[in-house]
């Protein structure tokens, strides 16, 4: 991802497809993840719905700056399966997305070359089937200001058309609110004109 380029690809919900050779069924399952403690789940999620299924691989890529992946063959010979799974996500450019492609042996060996083409086009299915939406790199800020500035900080928050996560109205106010990145100088800009405290910044999304 590019300094200027503030958006992602990644899938909106839950898509599978099915891919056969010779006897062998692959069946490839895709998810939107944002964080690696979900794999834990999701993973078990596949095995309980095939649990006589011989291998469970999967590839993973995270982050809106595409950084973070994993790979993992299950018993697979090394290289003839999570990469293959990882190359499709590369090739879609989609992030925050797990793929887990389940192989039931069907008796014949297909070999390193049959494996890699059986489990990239399983992955493939899976994405084909899914709906895959452009997203915007997004920052997380918090403010902590007096009541007294409530009326000026919501008016920046309304014409600026800032998303609030959470709102917190007394004395002391404060509110989590996300911003795309292209738009953090002009709206911090803004803020820092009521001369309230330096907003927080929290995470990305």
């Amino acid at each position: 991802m590019s300094l200027f380029d503030d958006t992602y690809r990644t899938i909106l919900k839950p898509s599978e497809g099915i891919f056969r050779d010779r006897g062998s069924k692959f069946i490839g399952y895709a998810y939107p993840m944002t964080d690696e403690n979900n794999l834990k789940d999701l993973l078990g999620e596949v095995k309980a719905l095939h649990p006589k299924a011989r291998h469970h691989c999967y590839a993973y890529r995270l982050t809106p700056d595409r950084s973070v992946f994993r790979i993992n063959d299950d018993g697979e010979p090394s290289g003839s399966a999570g990469r293959p799974i990882l190359n499709t996500l590369l090739s879609y450019d989609v992030t925050n997305v797990l793929i887990v492609v389940v192989r039931y042996f069907g008796g014949t060996l297909l070999g390193v070359p049959g494996l890699i083409n059986a489990y990239k086009a399983a992955a493939k299915e899976a994405l084909d089937a899914a709906e895959i939406v452009e997203k915007t790199v997004n920052d997380i800020y918090e403010l902590t200001f007096e009541y007294l500035s409530l009326n000026d900080v919501m008016r920046v928050v309304k014409e600026e058309g800032l998303n609030l996560l959470k709102q917190d109205f007394d004395n002391q106010c404060r509110i989590e609110f996300e911003l795309r990145q292209n738009e953090v100088d002009k709206v911090l800009g803004r803020l820092s004109q009521l001369d309230l405290p330096r907003p927080v910044y929290l995470r990305t999304v």
